[in-house]
């Protein structure tokens, strides 16, 4: 009874936990920009923030601005 109990700890274990963890890959052609100039406008599209300046939309990261296609 003992290693019936042990068997089935151990295979709910297994089965409902995870060892899967989130990996975000930057690809390598992807610019970062530290600091938005002084004439960058914010433009809110569906509830999310973008930076607008030199034609192009960027979005906010902890690295700086990334540019987006809206």
């Amino acid at each position: 009874m003992r290693t019936l109990f042990i068997i089935i700890g151990f295979v709910f274990a297994i089965t409902f936990t995870s060892c899967a963890t989130r990996v975000v890959v930057q690809p390598s052609n992807v610019k970062v920009i530290k600091v938005a100039p002084k004439h960058h406008k914010i433009i809110v599209i569906k509830g999310k923030r973008y930076y607008f300046w030199n034609g192009r939309y960027y979005k906010k990261t902890k690295r700086g601005y990334v540019i987006v296609k809206v």
